[in-house]
């Protein structure tokens, strides 16, 4: 690669994942909508369908998201019936998130979704498999990073 071609925006690996990340959120946004969940509810809601009754610094973590960008989108799911957000009592400046029956119930409209967003995507579910493996390999990587 030539010097120039080095600052080439289609060459940057950083730039191929965000915009296919972006491409991908708007495959789900039409899927997403039928449940009543925005992308980042529906991430969210993932994390949760897996451990439930966890800390919004935990879930924050799990999901790379700041309590900023976390506590709105609670409080949104909360309002919706999905969730609940108690103080925890052993330690008061912890929140407790926890599925209501609502909220554990919509796992079972969501289960179709990664299958349907495949099919729209044109991409096997092997695939899309061996792209998160490798992802998430480059993730820890770069996590693992002594300069962050």
């Amino acid at each position: 690669m030539g010097t120039d071609s080095v600052l080439k925006l289609d060459n940057q690996l950083c730039f191929a994942v965000y915009a296919c990340a972006r491409e991908i959120t708007k495959l789900y946004h039409p899927l997403l909508k039928e449940i009543g969940l925005t992308y980042t509810q529906y991430i969210a809601m993932l994390a949760l369908w897996e451990k439930d009754r966890i800390t919004v610094k935990q879930l924050g973590q799990r999901l790379y998201l700041d309590s900023g960008t976390l506590t709105p989108l609670l409080k949104k799911l909360e309002q919706t019936g999905l969730l609940t957000r108690v103080r925890d009592k052993q330690d008061e400046r912890s929140v407790i998130i926890a599925l209501t029956e609502r909220g554990t119930a919509l796992k079972d409209k969501a289960r179709a979704i990664p299958e349907q967003l495949f099919c729209q995507a044109g991409v096997s579910s092997g695939e899309a498999e061996a792209l998160r493996a490798q992802i998430t390999e480059m993730l820890k990587k770069v996590q693992q990073n002594p300069s962050q």
